[in-house]
């Protein structure tokens, strides 16, 4: 059994997708994009023990809870344990490097529950979910709350509005230009890893503390958000560049740590090349920042980029969304 789900690039309106903080913030939505960095889960049934191989290694296990004592298998001993799994080989990969912010740790747990699943024989779960459910792992997990944002672009693709409103999230797919959106569209990778938890703990923290310089940044964020879904599904791009910079400035200042020298160096020279706008991606603190700019300067600002220290990543807009394929023994991963 293979799985993929792909990463994703945010636009605008991150952390609001924590509960509650979106409720807080009347109209709030987080805008995000599937990027063709692809996050791939091939399982297969064992007659005993459970094996696992990824990029930083591989190795077996006589019982499941062992998985849980390593760093690397802990989150597939939560799947595996959710789900009740027999013994399996488990081989993933990732098309982003790690801490990159572009949603990869919850790529991975969507296409495992779901390979899981899918083995074992069950009815695919309804996307919000099953989002649900890989959402309240990673918490588990890390012992800290998270939130939506990341696991829908890997379950649905294309380009998204999550609303968060009382009941829960709503999703609107945004009838996007993808090719031309590609056209625009620069990644980044600071070189530095990031770990978005802690950021968004403090936020939280402080926000329902009614932290009042915290909540008019997320006021501003969320309006930030809110006219770029609007810009971007009337095709405005020069519009959603200028607003996703505009929600970083927000963003910037919400706790120490976010903005990096990296993060603004190449903010700078893009800017100066001729970019509309971008942002860091995640909860930043390094990882990836995302540009928008005019194709005809994309030289340029790939250019700056580069020489600002930033390693671009190819990062095509995808409409796809989760993909299951059973490709029994071909699929079986080459681990102990």
């Amino acid at each position: 059994m293979r799985a993929t789900a792909r990463c994703r690039v945010d636009l605008a309106g991150g952390t609001l997708d924590i509960w509650p903080l979106g409720l807080l913030h009347r109209g709030a939505c987080t805008v995000n994009l599937a990027v063709d960095l692809p996050v791939t889960v091939e399982m297969a049934r064992r007659e005993a023990g459970w094996a696992y191989e990824s990029e930083l290694g591989s190795g077996s296990v006589h019982e499941r809870e062992a998985l849980a004592a390593e760093p690397e298998t802990a989150l597939l001993g939560l799947v595996a344990e959710e789900l009740d799994l027999p013994p399996v080989a488990v081989r993933w990969r990732s098309g982003s490097p790690r801490g990159a912010g572009l949603g990869a740790s919850s790529a991975l747990t969507v296409a495992l529950l779901a390979a899981g699943s899918r083995l074992l024989g069950r009815e695919a779960e309804e996307p919000v979910r099953l989002a649900a459910r890989a959402r309240d792992l990673e918490a588990r997990l890390m012992g800290l709350p998270t939130g939506l944002q990341d696991h829908l672009p890997a379950l649905l693709g294309g380009a998204l509005a999550l609303h968060h409103e009382p009941g829960g999230v709503r999703i609107q797919r945004l009838a996007v230009d993808l090719e031309r959106l590609e056209a625009a569209l620069h990644l980044f990778y600071t070189g530095v890893s990031h770990f978005s938890a802690g950021n968004n703990w403090r936020i939280v923290r402080a926000r329902l503390d009614a932290d009042p310089a915290v909540t008019a940044r997320l006021e501003r964020i969320a309006r930030a958000a809110e006219a770029l879904a609007r810009a971007l599904e009337a095709g405005e791009l020069e519009e959603v560049g200028r607003l996703a910079g505009e929600e970083w400035l927000a963003r910037r200042e919400l706790a120490p740590g976010i903005s990096t020298p990296e993060i603004e160096a190449i903010l700078a020279a893009t800017a100066a090349a001729g970019a509309w706008g971008g942002k860091a991606c995640g909860a930043g603190g390094g990882g990836c920042v995302a540009v928008l700019a005019p194709a005809a300067r994309r030289a340029a600002v790939a250019a700056a980029g580069r020489t600002a220290g930033g390693s671009p990543i190819a990062a095509r807009p995808v409409p796809l969304g989760l993909e299951l394929e059973d490709v029994g023994s071909r699929a079986t991963p080459a681990v102990p």
